[in-house]
């Protein structure tokens, strides 16, 4: 199962970056980047839950795995470049950036300082909590600035940022996703520790 699921990542990432190359994304109306990472996120939550072979797959998986998919969040450091550079608006890359970086830096924390796994569960609880909604909320700001002036998030509809939308935030929410339900069906005491 590891081998297929490597390649329709894989896949899904090299069609991502057809997409941004061909600046598909550029050619759609501003609500349907949104539209598109909605469908994308249903679409992978559905895989992982509606399909036992990768729902095993997943289950029997290191959660430290999930959660190390958010140190990509670190690209938080180029939304504050661009914004820097005027190519996003501060609405959007500020508060974006910041955070994504708070997560990711906390997503290595959570991972690799050693902890009593009951300590380590909490860690991980309040890391995921905090993750999902800084995640959200980007996606929020996203969404009103691309209803009002949509203009000022073209960086996210052409390479390299729209692997975001098409790739990176649906995988990102969705991991959370997972991290939640996996954390909600182990009890406490039968958390792995690290």
């Amino acid at each position: 199962m590891r081998v297929l699921v490597r390649i329709a990542l894989w896949t899904w990432f090299i069609v991502a970056i057809v997409v941004g190359r061909l600046e598909l994304l550029a050619r759609l109306p501003a609500a349907a980047t949104q539209g598109v990472l909605a469908v994308l996120t249903v679409l992978v939550l559905a895989t992982c839950f509606g399909i036992p072979a990768v729902r095993t797959w997943l289950q029997a998986l290191d959660v430290r795995a999930l959660v190390l998919v958010h140190v990509s969040r670190f690209v938080g450091g180029y939304f504050l470049f661009l914004y820097h550079r005027g190519a996003l608006p501060y609405a959007f890359a500020v508060p974006g950036g910041w955070g994504d970086i708070l997560v990711a830096f906390l997503a290595l924390l959570v991972v690799l300082v050693p902890m009593r796994a009951g300590i380590r569960r909490h860690a991980y609880v309040i890391w995921n909590t905090f993750g999902l909604v800084d995640i959200l909320l980007v996606v929020a700001i996203a969404t009103r600035i691309g209803f009002s002036h949509p203009w000022q998030l073209r960086a996210l509809q052409v390479l390299p940022l729209s692997i975001l939308p098409t790739f990176l935030v649906p995988l990102i929410i969705a991991t959370h996703v997972i991290i939640f339900v996996r954390l909600g069906r182990e009890a406490p005491e039968t958390t792995p520790p690290v």
